[in-house]
């Protein structure tokens, strides 16, 4: 993420510029961060994902959104961007700034990269805890084939799981459905030699 720090912005000028503009931003305490512009990986991995997802739950009432939809966080308004997210509930929508916002996601997906690997697994999962209707959390990483897997527990804690074999699978307990490792790597290189930082951090995407 990108954050413009030479002035503030209100409210009402991000949703102008929301609306104004075909690139997807975040806004926090007055700053804009874009969410536009991936790598080829990231992209191939996202997109992966979104696919197994359709098809695993072909014939059922549930919902898979895009990177585009705007997802409605209580504890970090207005709204924030994910990967993936999917829901087998009826999706509930709300008007914010002039645009749709789902508020009842049960699974949310990021895909991790240099610039968000930090805010994914720390105060972005801290503030999408506040949804309500949010059972599930996984972390993809791009450099080695690796999912990180957040369960809510009956007494609101949450459970930590990984995968980490291209010919592994993972139950997803939020919508009733399993996704193959070797699917949502489809077609995706990785590097044979980790810089030294993705080595130093283990999980470092």
């Amino acid at each position: 993420m990108a954050a413009n720090p030479k002035r503030k912005y209100t409210l009402e000028e991000y949703f102008d510029l929301e609306l104004s503009t075909n690139e997807r931003f975040e806004y926090f305490d007055g700053e804009i961060f874009s969410m536009s512009g991936v790598s080829e990986q990231h992209a191939q991995i996202e997109g992966n994902g979104y696919h197994a997802l359709r098809l695993a739950l072909e014939g059922r009432e549930c919902r898979v959104f895009m990177a585009n939809m705007r997802i409605k966080v209580p504890s970090l308004p207005p709204y924030r961007y994910a990967d993936v997210s999917a829901t087998c509930e009826k999706p509930v929508f709300e008007k914010i700034g002039g645009v749709d916002v789902v508020t009842n996601p049960t699974l949310i997906i990021e895909v991790l990269s240099d610039s968000t690997e930090a805010y994914d697994r720390g105060d972005k999962f801290t503030h999408y805890k506040s949804i309500p209707s949010l059972k599930e959390y996984l972390l993809i990483a791009q450099h080695r084939p690796h999912i990180t897997q957040y369960v809510k527990q009956y007494d609101g804690s949450w459970s930590y799981d990984e995968v980490n074999d291209l010919t592994g699978k993972i139950q997803l307990a939020s919508i009733d459905c399993v996704l193959e490792l070797s699917e949502i790597y489809r077609d995706v290189t990785f590097p044979e030699n980790p810089s030294p930082n993705l080595r130093e951090h283990g999980e470092q995407a």
